[in-house]
């Protein structure tokens, strides 16, 4: 597929990519109807761009059926009021098998989970990629990097081989790396999606991203694109205002080599009574002393 095919996809990377929670029910199920209505809010919002299946959506506390009900519920949801970067992961069969269902359903991308088995090769890294983008040549891919050892070079290589790996969500919290890493790799070549959200956003943005992830944008969507507005327009100033209002938010979410990122997102979104509070193992809900913060936030937000 020409290059040409992926600008709808490259487009669509270059903007709030929403990383949608996954809401459950009372007896722990997913919560079908919060979820549909919950996508239904980023859309009303302004959002075009969702990635079920993220971080924030409690990817690896899903079962596989229930990651491809998060899928269904996303694309159907979406309709043609969206771009969906469903994410993918695990070992290569169920990442390739997750992909193609994607592709079934009418996806337009996957994001390809960091791999996490204990040892990882930069090779190694390349041939993983490899064996999921070469499965889904009609769907663009998003390598998810947060291996500071991994370097420009082997993403330039991956690409050599897989014209479909067109963006890259970078998350590795050093945005001097992020630079080098970038013009290493091919600044021009790939869209550049910040993977640390907002907090990162300015500092990426500067070194030659284009859009970011966000799972605040579940609670505020409003607030995610002041920002996007802000830094495409090379207002800084203005990005920095709306930096300082999310600021207190995302400390509480990356606390503690962020054991709270999820539960904080949904603890706001619980205040404003649009979802249950619970998340699932490893993660934890919030004791009540922190509770009264994360609603005092979301409610200053006037949404």
């Amino acid at each position: 597929m020409s290059s040409v095919a992926f600008e709808t996809q490259r487009a669509a990377l270059a903007d709030v990519v929403a990383i949608p929670v996954t809401p459950f029910a009372e007896d722990g199920s997913v919560a079908q109807d919060t979820h549909r209505a919950l996508l239904r809010r980023l859309l009303d919002g302004g959002i075009t761009t969702l990635t079920p299946n993220g971080n924030t959506g409690e990817f690896y506390a899903l079962t596989p059926e229930e990651r491809r009900l998060v899928t269904e519920l996303t694309i159907d949801e979406a309709g043609e009021r969206a771009v969906v970067l469903v994410g993918v992961g695990h070992d290569i069969p169920t990442a390739v098998a997750s992909a193609q269902h994607a592709r079934e359903l009418g996806a337009h991308m996957v994001m390809v989970h960091q791999p996490v088995h204990p040892y990882v090769s930069q090779a190694g890294w390349v041939d993983y990629h490899r064996a999921v983008a070469e499965a889904v040549p009609e769907l663009g891919v998003v390598p998810y990097i947060r291996n500071a050892q991994l370097t420009g070079a082997r993403l330039a290589e991956l690409a050599d081989t897989c014209p479909n790996v067109i963006g890259v969500k970078y998350a590795v919290p050093d945005a001097a790396r992020f630079a080098a890493f970038a013009r290493d790799a091919g600044l021009e070549r790939f869209v550049w999606v910040a993977g640390l959200a907002e907090p990162y956003a300015p500092s990426y943005f500067s070194a030659g991203a284009t859009g970011f992830t966000s799972g605040l944008v579940n609670v505020a969507p409003a607030v995610s694109l002041n920002m996007i507005e802000a830094l495409r327009s090379g207002d800084y100033r203005a990005a920095m205002k709306v930096w300082e209002q999310i600021r207190r938010f995302e400390e509480l979410r990356a606390a503690n080599g962020s054991a709270d990122n999820v539960t904080v997102v949904k603890e706001a979104l619980a205040s404003l009574g649009l979802c249950r509070r619970e998340v699932r193992p490893p993660s934890k809900p919030l004791p009540e002393s922190g509770r009264a913060e994360v609603a005092a936030i979301a409610a200053g937000w006037s949404i």
